[in-house]
């Protein structure tokens, strides 16, 4: 199955996106980072969100394209709403993942009317350089601060070692048993990636640093879901938790941590893309 990639144009920007389904109801999904666009996995993303087709028609965005040479998270959230007015969306279901979800967090802070229902998996309101948390690599070493781990895959694609790069990506993000199992293709998958998907990949993960909207969750005022999982290495349990408190203004604010699916739970967990269908249909 072969999913068309489309291009929405603004004044300021263009942005490719994709999207699948005929429901009466809008759902727009916002990925986490990626070193290759999640443009190419398409056709596997419209098949791990078959359930959603019926209820929704749903739009997956991209990162805007010819990134600027800074581009913060906030700045990510502004064009994404631009470009979900620039296509006729308001109302609609919004669903983000790890970075996806901090671009969600400031998109609906900014622009209540685009947003019915917020839901939030593996993701932060604050990443700030007093964090702690840390991401050891295979040879031992840790890093520390602003969520380690991204400190240590923009030295790997800085050194332009994109075969690394992807082993300690997804050693981080998946569970041991599931990493394991992918490994190889991960690591195949490394042969394709150019110097421009490096560049890419750089800009935006350091796009993360310095984001904190944790002051202004109050002003989300939509019923909210809040997925973490217990054994996150990338981003701890505890901001799912601290999120969740943070969000004192949202009219239904529901909590749900998983166990044994990694940071990538809404890629493992199987039962994940149902949780997010009866959430956004309650």
């Amino acid at each position: 199955m072969t999913i068309p990639i489309e291009t929405v144009k603004t004044s300021e920007f263009e942005m490719d996106y994709f999207r699948f389904g005929n429901g009466k109801k809008t759902a727009v999904i916002l990925p986490g980072i990626s070193v290759k666009s999640v443009m190419d996995s398409a056709s596997s993303v419209v098949k791990q969100y078959s359930l959603w087709e019926e209820e929704f028609t749903t739009y997956l965005f991209d990162r805007r394209k010819n990134l600027p040479e800074k581009y913060s998270v906030p700045d990510m959230a502004r064009d994404t709403a631009s470009a979900m007015r620039a296509l006729g969306l308001s109302g609609v279901c919004l669903f983000g993942a790890s970075q996806g979800g901090m671009i969600a967090l400031a998109l609906t802070i900014d622009n209540p009317d685009l947003v019915s229902r917020l839901a939030l998996g593996s993701t932060t309101a604050r990443v700030t350089s007093d964090d702690t948390s840390g991401c050891t690599s295979e040879d031992g070493e840790e890093s520390s601060g602003a969520l380690g781990c991204i400190d240590n895959w923009i030295d790997l694609a800085r050194s332009g070692d994109a075969r690394t790069l992807y082993r300690e990506f997804g050693r981080h993000i998946y569970p041991e048993a599931v990493f394991e199992r992918y490994k190889n293709i991960l690591e195949g998958l490394s042969n394709f990636v150019t110097k421009e998907d490096l560049d890419r990949f750089i800009t935006l993960a350091e796009g993360t640093y310095g984001f904190d909207v944790s002051a202004s969750l109050d002003r989300i005022t939509c019923p909210v879901f809040v997925i973490g999982s217990n054994d996150d290495e990338v981003v701890p349990p505890a901001y799912s938790l601290e999120l969740k408190e943070g969000l004192t203004s949202s009219s239904d604010c529901k909590l749900y941590m998983y166990d044994g699916c990694g940071h990538a739970a809404f890629d493992t967990a199987p039962d994940y893309q149902k949780r997010l269908l009866d959430f956004f249909t309650a």
